[in-house]
């Protein structure tokens, strides 16, 4: 069989952002050049090496975790290492089993189809999945009502990877199918140094190696933010200092970026601050919170409690979301007094 590779066909809107386009030129192109993650790396590579010396697709892969850790690049590098082409799309893009079939059927052998924001795949859609993920068969219903037929259209075999913040709300029988399901986990700050000084040689920036260490530290364990950061900073280096990040530099950027020493944004000290001056530090709910701070609830879930929950700043409890005595101190306020005159 003769493997191709190409660039990977984008599905959806073409229009992408500088920041886009820049975090594309920033992906790992080889698993030595991925920085973190090293045990679902480690079984990754096995699973490739494998797979390609039997001469077969790579089984389907689940890649789940907060936002930013990673889960594009990894099937993006995967494909490059498998030798195939890869095919993205999310899952609200795909509207109909039409649009499915289309995709499906135009996977060459061995092809990479990487569904992100899998969790919100329409249940009709995954149905239509299912035997194309077990079989590399598609069932499509021609017709309707008693004179309707199934048909059979036989796949390439093809390496379903699919991305998800939100595990918990994939179905049972979607998860079942995966061969392997894998967490990603924050980065530490060395990790993210690393990433930063790998972007730092890309961009041509010249970073110092108490810049990145600066960067790391309020990069928030992710390095989507860790490289963003580095860009405002590199606009600030340029315009205000000689063009190099140092330690002082990076302070003084991002102070005006409004990041504090531990990484937290404006969005992170509103939501705190809500619950601890409206709702006398919680528990509230989370569509209560997301009325009072105006934001959307499943923005507040994926992108803004993984890290106060990993920080300790934020807990939640069966009756809603309550601010710990952590975050109180890090705001300024004081820590709540119990029953007992204990402090919480």
């Amino acid at each position: 069989m003769t493997r191709i590779h190409s660039r990977s066909g984008e599905l959806g809107p073409a229009a992408l952002d500088d920041d886009r386009v820049v975090d594309q030129s920033l992906r790992p192109l080889r698993f030595d050049e991925y920085v973190g993650q090293e045990r679902v790396k480690e079984n990754l590579q096995l699973m490739v090496i494998a797979a390609r010396s039997r001469g077969e697709a790579l089984d389907h892969l689940l890649f789940h975790g907060p936002p930013g850790l990673g889960k594009t690049s990894l099937a993006h590098l995967i494909a490059r290492e498998m030798g195939v082409n890869i095919r993205t799309t999310s899952g609200p893009m795909i509207e109909r089993a039409g649009d499915l079939a289309a995709i499906l059927t135009s996977l060459e052998p061995h092809d990479v189809f990487f569904i992100d924001e899998v969790h919100r795949l329409n249940r009709l859609i995954e149905e239509v999945l299912y035997p194309a993920m077990e079989d590399f068969k598609l069932d499509l219903v021609i017709g309707h009502g008693p004179g309707a037929s199934i048909s059979k259209i036989p796949l390439q075999p093809f390496t379903l990877i699919a991305a998800t913040t939100r595990a918990g709300l994939l179905s049972a029988p979607l998860r079942n199918r995966f061969g392997n399901d894998f967490r990603l986990e924050f980065y530490t700050e060395a990790e993210l140094e690393r990433i930063l000084a790998r972007s730092a040689r890309i961009l041509s920036v010249r970073l110092e190696a108490d810049g990145a260490a600066e960067i790391a530290r309020r990069a928030r364990g992710t390095p989507r933010i860790a490289n963003r950061l580095l860009r405002r900073v590199r606009d600030f280096a340029e315009v205000r200092a000689d063009g190099v990040i140092r330690l002082a530099v990076a302070r003084d950027a991002l102070k005006l970026l409004d990041v504090d020493d531990i990484g937290l944004e404006p969005m992170d000290r509103t939501l705190l601050l809500t619950i601890i001056d409206k709702f006398d530090g919680g528990p509230v709910g989370i569509d209560t919170l997301a009325a009072s701070i105006g934001e959307e609830r499943d923005t507040l879930e994926d992108v803004y409690e993984p890290y106060l929950l990993q920080v300790g700043f934020l807990q939640r409890t069966p009756k809603g979301r309550v601010a710990t005595s952590s975050a109180r101190r890090h705001l300024g306020r004081e820590p709540r007094k119990g029953p007992q005159g204990g402090l919480f």
